[in-house]
């Protein structure tokens, strides 16, 4: 029971450090596209590989258990909120509200 909580547990961490690298990766990737001269191709490749990392994280981290998969799910999208509620606070007073 308690190797089946460390899985869990382990699978929820790597979902928060999964959510890291896609959110962070489109923080950055917005960043850069508004500066560049070509935005839509920053966009395109960099979710090609946001993707086909995080899918391959999911794939290697829950090996098809579903508990896994909830559990990294769980810690994904809890980085989307925290990033969200951390780094819409600094947002500009000229910035639409998408709210």
């Amino acid at each position: 029971m308690i190797v089946a909580s460390w899985g869990l547990l382990l699978a929820g961490l790597a979902g928060l450090g999964l959510g890291l690298v896609f959110f962070g990766g489109l923080w950055f990737t917005v960043r850069a596209a508004v500066a560049s001269s070509h935005p839509a191709r920053w966009l395109a490749a960099s979710f090609l590989v946001r993707a086909v990392l995080v899918s391959l994280g999911f794939y290697l981290v829950t090996g098809g258990k579903i508990d896994r998969v909830a559990a990294c799910l769980l810690g994904f999208l809890a980085t989307r909120w925290l990033l969200t509620w951390r780094l819409g606070r600094h947002r500009s007073p000229a910035a639409p509200s998408l709210r």
